[in-house]
């Protein structure tokens, strides 16, 4: 699973494209392109002994070493067996289904890790040898599951091992339709669920994880998350409903009932919702992800899942956390229970047996009198309730009823969620990074007010990855090739404390507790640093009481002066992106020096976007100096000051009609005269404010003409009329700037 072994950096797949530059300007990010050109993984392993990574992908295996100035990458090419694509493809799966998608990465010693790939639907494992400098080498292999795993883009699998045994959630048939979860290979017995709706019905897998409910290793229970149809739905069956399974690590099955199946197999409903108004709640059902954040003592773990909305009104996404003491109430409550088809589910209130269904055979749950060491010696009446009763009647809620972060109607989805918990000046706080179908990267903390219930969304960052230019349902963090784009590989590092500014004020602004300001700079917090040097404010983030004594300002008192030229009757857009995600931004324009500095008033003909200033329809009288003013918990800072030059109609008009009644100079194609930079030869410059960069290859059509003089291009009509290039420009200036400014496309469209 991505992130689960990562300590310091945490692992994303990310499509290539330009802007990831700015990470890796920073040294934010280390970049791997598989050597064939698909890197496509499905598992990750790093080896902090080696100080390594390995991947599993495509066909391949990848040891990486995780230094930033050398990768030094080995590999395994692994393809399927001969003759297994070709019986892949007789049986209709396509060339992307029928490979060796490498899905389990164990450690089995200092020298030797077992990998299990997919094999064309032909599953098989190997032994594979770990060099001291990171080498690898295949040295033995064979099947390990008379089952066929799912298609290599499904979301129907999760895969975790324990002790040399694989457990496995995934869809065991050719078709689709026979979802189990698994125990192979090791040491312990092989068990599967039986085929019933009751215990799993269309399942979505997850994520699974090892959680010992106590200190007793014979009551550890494995512990899967998955989303299906729920049978005790009163909607016709079509309702999805999010789960937590277990299954104890000690089940062996039953002696004469549940043969080879699993006897302790319980599960219980997931609840994230928002209460609203009359008692009526808002539901996010479907499961997208789930991350475990362990404590340092190991015990009572919390469980934080990404959850999406199935509602067809609007799209939702909240996270919501649960504390394993709550998930352990509800295993211990009652029962779900159903008299028959026209009864209503309601919890089973009469007697159950003895040792209750769903309990480990251990120290902590056999009594003096009645031992029971395996769970084939349970009796035949607990296994017949097990079957009978998997599902609990109680839910399991989250902390303090309700998610600790909701965001709807998003232009993009949500898809994992890894956390890290961090040691700040004023307490532990839990860092999330979201990563999104978009191309980014969403850096997250919620703060808890007291005892109230709500808690406030702080959004640290947002990582802009890579462009969006891909089909949405790819997800950032599992990609297929496509023709637009080559996958990678990025190591994101957490934190990159500099980019919050120079100045103490910014620093605290930013409210990241992973920074602080040390006197000098804003770097990172350390818990042993000297205390009258540590400035950070993450609950409130007031710059006024921790740095008054400080660089308050930084280099923020004298900001530079841009100049933007707009052509009236035309859109133009001043862009102004605070550093802080929570500021306020307010803009003032100074026109001239008789008028005093105004709040710029907005309405239909100009915006305020979330990256600056639209004007849909500019007029001469806009020209001004203006002032885009950050506020944030009583502090104020000018971010950006922009002199806006509108040039006039008449203007336009006298520098097309020169073009036409003038033969321009013929000049050399390496470019104009040196000399001849002044008038008529700065038609260039001129071209290029009133038309802009979006039309940068009819420009260039226009100079090679004017500089080159070549009427054989003019007369295949491959240099277009400068009155056209100039409607052309109009309608592409909006274009220009939704794509470079992301301006919203309704107010980028006039």
């Amino acid at each position: 699973s991505l992130g689960r072994y990562v300590a310091i950096d945490y692992i994303f797949l990310l499509p290539f494209d330009s802007s990831h530059l700015d990470l890796l300007a920073t040294n934010r990010s280390i970049l791997f392109l598989g050597h064939r050109g698909i890197l496509d993984f499905r598992s990750l392993y790093l080896d902090e002994y080696r100080d390594r990574l390995f991947i599993g992908g495509k066909d391949t295996l990848y040891s990486l070493r995780l230094d930033q100035t050398n990768m030094d990458a080995k590999e395994i090419y692994w393809p399927p067996l001969p003759g297994q694509k070709e019986e892949c493809f007789r049986k209709g799966k396509d060339s992307t289904e029928c490979a060796n998608y490498i899905r389990v990465l164990y450690p089995l010693n200092r020298t030797h890790l077992l990998a299990c790939g997919t094999g064309a639907f032909h599953p098989i494992c190997a032994l594979v040898y770990v060099g001291h400098r990171g080498e690898v080498r295949r040295e033995a292999s064979s099947s390990f599951l008379a089952i066929s795993l799912p298609s290599a883009d499904t979301d129907l699998l999760t895969i975790i091992m324990m002790g040399g045994d694989l457990y496995t959630g995934l869809t065991a048939d050719f078709l689709g339709r026979d979802s189990v979860i698994f125990r192979t290979m090791g040491h312990r017995s092989s068990l599967r669920t039986e085929m019933d709706q009751r215990l799993l019905n269309a399942p979505k897998f997850v994520s699974a994880y090892l959680i010992p409910d106590n200190d007793d290793r014979d009551n550890d229970k494995v512990y899967f998350f998955f989303t299906e149809k729920a049978v005790e739905s009163d909607s016709k069956g079509r309702a999805i409903f999010s789960r937590v399974g277990r299954i104890c690590v000690n089940d062996a099955g039953g002696q004469r009932v549940l043969v080879n199946k699993w006897s302790t197999f319980n599960k219980a409903r997931l609840v994230c919702s928002v209460p609203g108004p009359d008692g009526i709640d808002t539901y996010f059902d479907e499961l997208e992800d789930v991350f475990l954040l362990r404590t340092k003592d190991g015990k009572s773990p919390e469980i934080y899942a990404l959850f999406s909305t199935i509602s067809n009104v609007f799209q939702g996404f909240a996270v919501c956390v649960y504390r394993m003491a709550d998930i352990w109430e509800v295993f211990n409550g009652p029962y779900a229970h159903k008299d028959g088809p026209d009864h209503q589910w309601a919890a089973y209130e009469g007697k159950v047996p003895y040792p209750r269904p769903g309990v480990c055979p251990s120290k902590t749950t056999n009594q003096p009198s009645r031992q029971y060491s395996s769970t084939k010696d349970y009796p035949d009446e607990v296994l017949h309730f097990a079957r009978a009763h998997p599902l609990m009647s109680k839910a399991v809620h989250p902390v303090h009823r309700r998610p600790v972060l909701v965001k709807t109607n998003l232009q993009h989805r949500l898809r994992q969620i890894v956390v890290d918990r961090v040691e700040a000046e004023d307490g532990q706080y839990d860092v999330m990074f979201i990563g999104t179908d978009a191309g980014s990267i969403l850096k997250v903390i919620a703060l808890q007010r007291g005892n109230s219930a709500a808690a406030e969304e702080v959004i640290l960052e947002e990582l802009q990855v890579f462009k969006v230019n891909f089909k949405r349902q790819q997800c950032i963090l599992y990609l297929q090739n496509t023709k637009e784009m080559t996958t990678l590989f990025a190591q994101v590092k957490l934190h990159q404390c500099e980019t919050y500014g120079t100045a103490c004020a910014e620093c605290c602004l930013a409210r990241d507790p992973y920074c602080a300001w040390d006197g000098h700079t804003c770097t990172r917090y350390q818990a042993s640093g000297k205390r009258r040097f540590r400035r950070q404010d993450i609950r409130n983030g007031n710059p006024m009481h921790h740095c008054l004594d400080q660089n308050l300002t930084g280099e923020r008192s004298s900001t530079e002066e841009k100049v933007v030229y707009g052509t009236e009757h035309n859109s133009t857009f001043l862009e102004c992106i605070p550093k802080s995600p929570q500021a306020t931004v307010q803009w003032f324009v100074h026109r001239s020096p008789e008028e005093l500095r105004d709040e710029v008033k907005t309405d239909d003909r100009i915006m305020k976007t979330e990256q600056g200033l639209l004007f849909r329809k500019l007029f001469r009288q806009d020209a001004g100096m203006y002032y885009c003013k950050a506020q944030e918990h009583g502090f104020a800072q000018t971010v950006t000051k922009i002199m806006l030059e509108v040039i006039e109609g008449e203007q336009l008009e006298q520098v097309f009609q020169r073009e036409q009644e003038e033969e321009p100079p013929r000049l050399p194609c390496r470019g104009p005269d040196p000399r001849m930079l002044h008038g008529q030869r700065m038609w260039f410059k001129d071209i290029m404010h009133l038309i802009g960069y979006a039309n940068l290859q009819r420009v260039e059509e226009y100079c090679e003409r004017v500089w080159c003089g070549d009427r054989q291009l003019r007369h295949k009509g491959k240099s277009p009329k400068s009155k056209n290039m100039l409607d052309g420009g109009k309608k592409g200036r909006a274009k220009q700037h939704s794509e470079r400014n992301r301006v919203p496309r309704e107010a980028a469209a006039t």
